[in-house]
């Protein structure tokens, strides 16, 4: 091992969590933390769900970049964009200068699915994925009233709900027949919906966007089944694709993700991967608790103890008050069926096998307050 630097590049949750992670194990080693923003610690998964609550993006920082770098030691480089990765001679190429590493983490993240669309307003049209992008559209909310959201998945139906409580008309389109398709089974979603419903959120589903045009002030959205929405403010959240070029530029093997292996390593040698943008052992995993696992087991792996990633039910929570879910998800074409248990006070439903054993879960409303306990039971 030489006597370079371990660098991270990326300052979200996996990035920081790391660094982290690495210094409860390791006070000595070098760390240089590299990102193309200012670095500040944030909380993603509150984008989605601040506005109702007041909080401007600065107000979401919960740490300052400096204060980060200072409490972990880490060698802070802002505000730099990463070019290139010299596998050979372990050298990343950034903007501001060339970072010779021991051991070389990608915490890329994700960005997010651009819609083409048509329309001269289509240029218009806001994802939010980071705090500017968090700042950018609370300006274009002031003073505005009608709000179309295009995907009713989970940032979509987050983002929903709380626009709605903030008092805006909202309506959501999606071309799938119900909300949340790809993460809940079908009476799990349908509770979501009429939640949502209930408190003013309008859906228009089994239709995609087509067109953005200016309309007035605002937009005229022409969607798949003939009709169109007008709104002064028009939200994407459709998906996040994983950051790969950087990777793929280097070499480095990639498929939906930068492809590790179960210790997180990445296909050359001394680069690992971690986050929305790494596939592991063939899954992406996007999402907070999967994530804080794998930096937990990566810092023991860069300390000197490889580790090998082992993840355990990790369920999923929506945060949409309307009517709370939790989920455990099943991957596409794993063996068995969603079967409904309760509906009194919420929907339970499971997933069982051929067996009976219980792979998955979803849980609304009141039901959601049984998550330990169904977790507990996933993982006996």
């Amino acid at each position: 091992m030489s006597g370079e630097p371990i660098v991270i590049l990326g300052s979200g949750l996996a990035g920081w969590t790391t660094a982290r992670e690495v210094r409860k194990l390791d006070r000595e080693t070098r760390l240089v933390l590299v990102t193309g923003d200012s670095g500040d610690f944030y909380s993603k998964p509150m984008l989605s769900n601040a506005f109702a609550s007041g909080k401007s993006a600065a107000q979401l920082v919960t740490t300052p970049a400096a204060r980060m770098a200072q409490e972990l030691n880490v060698e802070l480089v802002a505000r730099a964009e990463a070019r290139a990765i010299r596998v050979a001679d372990q050298v990343l190429e950034t903007s501001a200068g060339n970072h010779p590493y021991s051991r070389l983490v990608l915490a890329l993240g994700a960005d997010p699915i651009r819609l083409p669309l048509a329309g001269d307003g289509a240029h218009e049209v806001l994802s939010v994925n980071d705090l500017e992008d968090y700042g950018r559209l609370r300006h274009k909310l002031e003073g505005a009233r009608r709000v179309l959201i295009l995907g009713a998945g989970l940032i979509g139906c987050e983002f929903a709900n709380d626009l709605a409580g903030a008092g805006f008309e909202v309506t959501v389109a999606d071309p799938a027949p119900r909300p949340l398709a790809a993460l809940a089974p079908d009476a799990a979603s349908a509770a979501v919906a009429e939640g949502l419903a209930g408190c003013g959120v309008r859906w228009r589903l089994g239709a995609a966007a087509q067109s953005v045009g200016r309309g007035g002030e605002g937009f005229r959205v022409a969607l798949s089944d003939g009709s169109t929405v007008e709104s002064d403010v028009v939200i994407s959240a459709v998906g996040l694709r994983p950051r790969t070029a950087l990777a793929r530029d280097a070499g480095l093997a990639v498929n939906r993700g930068i492809v590790v292996d179960s210790f997180l390593r990445a296909s050359a040698e001394s680069v690992f991967a971690l986050g929305d943008c790494a596939e592991v052992e063939g899954r992406v995993r996007p999402y907070v608790l999967p994530i804080m696992h794998a930096a937990r087991g990566l810092a023991r792996t860069l300390a000197g103890e490889p580790t090998e990633i082992r993840f355990p039910p990790m369920p999923v929570v929506v945060k949409t008050p309307a009517c709370p879910l939790v989920v455990n998800p099943v991957e596409a074409g794993e063996p068995g069926a969603w079967s409904v248990v309760e509906r009194d006070g919420g929907v339970k439903m499971v997933f069982a096998d051929g067996e009976n054993r219980v792979r998955g879960f979803a849980l609304t409303g009141p039901r959601a307050a049984e998550r330990g306990a169904m977790t507990r039971l996933l993982a006996a």
